[in-house]
């Protein structure tokens, strides 16, 4: 499963950081996605530290939590400032975004060191927590800004089922010879997996992670495991069924399933039949979408659900029901996405006689 790949990464990093970090994974309960990022995070602020000689320690095992005690707030500002001025692996500079990982996951450690932990006789490691005077970087966009740029990265409506009919009908035109037998073996997952997202809403992990036990097939429901570990139930939009049953006819007899194979979605590496992982979840849908002209994200399959469902419903709770969200401060974007409603209200006022009102308080 994917969640065994994060767990050996998570095992990589901590092997390479202090103890009491290793403390504080066993002390917190994030998704494994959101540990792993949290603790590159603090393994990237150590290394930080000691470049910028405010450690002295040798290496990141060696950062002591005396050194974390009597940070200052400038020295947590000097780390930000440095953050704003690094590129990513894409050679881009971070965004307020990534920057923000880094504070959230700074925040986490500090709140264990001085809060949850009690490794000294029921006491924390120390009181003072410099990042309680450390405020999140702002978003510089309005929500009608991402809105707007979240739209032209969606699939929405007949697009949809154009992007579908697509992959189903005439990749096969535009794929590389060499390709081509991989496209065949896989075409039903594929389109299945595709419609399941665009379906569901579901995040790419949880997408990967379906059993075949997880689907409801007299209900159209999908049982899923949530980030942190939830299980919850969401409805299957009907549109989708055709194309998740279609594979679900085929998938024994072309991956070589047996009754161990609880995944639903499998693949075959080196002959050995696998679950398939996030990973090749997000490639094929790079692959796909970029033939199709309009490269996007699984998780942009997932604003398109949620976009187009808001648009319906009108209903911010039962977005983020769906989405298996906790709140629905995440569901705001959602409401500016389909901005019809705010160019017919601006239509109408230009439409309307501008001399009218001061006409009517003549008379």
């Amino acid at each position: 499963m994917e969640s065994d790949r994060y767990l050996k990464l998570i095992e990589q990093e901590l092997k390479n950081l202090p103890d009491y970090v290793n403390e504080y994974y066993l002390g917190t309960n994030h998704a494994v996605t959101t540990t792993y990022q949290y603790l590159t995070e603090i393994r990237r602020f150590f290394s930080w530290l000691r470049s910028s000689g405010i450690s002295s320690a040798k290496n990141n095992q060696e950062v002591t939590t005396s050194e974390l005690e009597h940070l200052r707030r400038d020295d947590i500002i000097l780390y930000i400032d440095h953050l704003r001025h690094s590129t990513n692996a894409q050679g881009r500079l971070n965004s307020p975004t990534s920057i923000n990982r880094s504070i959230n996951a700074l925040r986490s450690l500090f709140k264990f060191l001085t809060i949850t932990a009690d490794n000294n006789e029921g006491e924390p490691y120390f009181e003072r927590n410099v990042m309680l005077k450390i405020d999140s970087l702002n978003n510089t966009q309005t929500l009608n800004y991402r809105a707007h740029a979240m739209a032209s990265h969606m699939y929405r409506g007949q697009m949809k089922f154009d992007f579908l009919d697509f992959i189903e009908n005439r990749y096969e035109q535009v794929c590389d010879k060499r390709a081509l037998p991989a496209f065949k073996l896989n075409k039903e997952r594929d389109l299945a997996i595709i419609a399941l997202i665009l379906g569901t809403g579901v995040r790419v992990s949880e997408a990967a992670n379906v059993n075949l036990a997880d689907i409801n097939w007299k209900q159209n429901m999908l049982d899923v495991t949530r980030k942190g570990g939830q299980r919850d139930s969401v409805p299957i939009a009907p549109w989708t069924l055709p194309y998740i049953k279609n594979y679900a006819d085929i998938r024994a007899e072309r991956y070589h399933a047996l009754k161990k194979d609880t995944a639903f979605f499998l693949t075959l590496y080196h002959n050995q039949t696998r679950r398939i992982t996030a990973n090749s979840i997000e490639k094929l849908v790079k692959k796909y979408s970029t033939a199709f002209g309009h490269p996007l994200t699984p998780h942009k399959l997932r604003h398109t659900l949620a976009s187009e469902l808001y648009n319906i419903t009108k209903d911010q709770v039962l977005v983020s029901q769906q989405l298996g969200q906790k709140g629905t401060s995440a569901t705001d974007l959602y409401t500016h996405v389909d901005q019809t409603v705010q160019k017919e209200a601006l239509h109408k006022i230009s439409d309307e006689d501008p001399n009218t009102d001061q006409a009517d308080q003549l008379k």
